[in-house]
């Protein structure tokens, strides 16, 4: 049985998928090697990924102490062991030093301005059993997929807001938003956006070079974990429980033109200590490799989702969170940093002004109902969101917040000649 025919907009699961589902929650047997690449899946140099994975192996973030973390601070350019020390529960009683120090990197290299974004979801099918997400393809949700004139209005009402970039997401479902259909999508973003991001389905380097082409500056992937044997009990079913597919589609996106790619892991899933750590050398190893490139970090934690009251939010606290992101930025002063409406209003207005450097306002994760949203206008039926969000704001709150707090709002910083 073909693996979208899991889909489902009924009340319960079919027998068939019910027994499918335990069998691969209980019989690891039953599941595919995910260290294996599926047929049509590019396979590039993995050089980059073995660093990676080999670092974050053999962290020791018990053996730091507070003497190397004050070394760490102390030095003009932090090195890879530098940034060890920063990660480590030694460096918890600094995390006033680490903020101070983050801010200085941050004005020196982005002064006081913060990015605007937000995010259109246009399908929330999935082929995956990803066991922490609400998109997973044995959700019992509302599935749909916005036709092109469904994504133009929802495009239209976001830019009428003032927005000016818009990162584009779906379920990664080949079946159901093929590649040709988000490119049409890229299209039609580029009549309203400056900026146009992609957070979809990881996939080749000519695919990606196809919707550059369409008009996607670029790319982001959540590896969600970079622990790969964590990673093989959350990703059960589907393209993504290819662990090095999904780890080498940013090299894959530059490969394709993209201007630039964001990283990220969702922490909460496994060690953070660790894949704080990957999420960073994943940028630094490939930052040398392709130094033309832009890249961006993303810092999201779990969240609830619908159907699933055991996902906890909270393995991650605000402090340990906060001292990730002052790590991130002293280790890596030119990358930017997002954050995300995951975060609640207080934390995101206060780490923008140390470390982090780009926002997403007027945040829906559901599917075609920005315009109830925005207006709120009933405008029918609309797909489930992926997760619960924190800090609901409009754009005109939050630039009017920025701006209240002494930031400069930035709504687009290309221009095309």
């Amino acid at each position: 049985m073909a693996e979208n025919q899991f889909f489902i907009d009924s009340d319960k699961l079919s027998e068939a998928a019910l027994e499918r589902k335990h069998k691969l929650e209980t019989d690891p047997s039953s599941r595919t090697n995910h260290m294996e690449y599926m047929p049509g899946m590019e396979q590039i140099d993995p050089t980059i990924r073995n660093k990676v994975l080999s670092e974050m192996d053999n962290y020791d973030y018990n053996k730091y102490t507070a003497r190397d973390v004050q070394n760490a601070l102390e030095h003009e350019t932090c090195s890879v062991e530098d940034f060890k020390a920063l990660l480590s529960p030694a460096a918890e009683p600094f995390l006033e030093r680490m903020a101070q120090r983050a801010k200085i990197e941050t004005g020196k290299h982005f002064g006081n301005t913060v990015y605007l974004f937000t995010p259109l979801y246009i399908a929330n099918y999935c082929e995956n059993y990803c066991v922490y997400c609400g998109f997973n393809c044995y959700n019992d949700i509302h599935r749909k997929k916005l036709t092109f004139e469904e994504i133009e209005h929802e495009m239209k009402v976001i830019a009428d807001s003032g927005i000016e970039e818009i990162l584009m997401l779906t379920g990664e479902s080949r079946a159901q938003s093929d590649v040709e259909y988000i490119g049409e999508a890229c299209r039609l973003a580029k009549k309203y956006f400056r900026n146009i991001g992609l957070e979809i389905y990881p996939v080749n380097s000519d695919e990606y070079r196809y919707l550059h082409e369409c008009g996607a500056d670029y790319v982001t992937v959540f590896q969600e974990t970079y622990d790969n044997v964590k990673y093989e009990t959350l990703h059960l079913m589907g393209h993504k429980r290819v662990f090095p597919y999904r780890f080498e589609a940013q090299e894959r996106a530059l490969m394709g033109g993209m201007r630039g790619v964001g990283f990220s892991a969702l922490l909460g899933l496994s060690d953070f200590h660790k894949d704080a750590l990957a999420s960073a050398l994943h940028i630094y190893y490939l930052q040398r490799k392709y130094p033309y490139a832009e890249y961006s970090l993303s810092c999201p934690r779990l969240r609830p989702i619908i159907n699933n009251d055991k996902i906890n939010p909270l393995d991650v606290h605000e402090k340990q969170l906060c001292q990730i992101l002052c790590a991130y930025r002293i280790f890596l002063p030119y990358v930017g940093i997002t954050v995300s409406s995951r975060e609640q209003k207080h934390f995101r207005d206060g780490i923008v002004k140390i470390a982090a450097t780009k926002v997403s306002a007027g945040v829906s994760t559901g599917i075609g109902d920005h315009e109830s949203k925005y207006t709120g206008k009933d405008t029918g039926e609309s797909g489930d969101e992926q997760f619960e969000i924190s800090d609901g704001r409009s754009f005109d709150q939050m630039y009017n917040d920025m701006e209240s707090e002494g930031l400069q709002p930035v709504l687009n910083d290309y221009v095309y000649v």
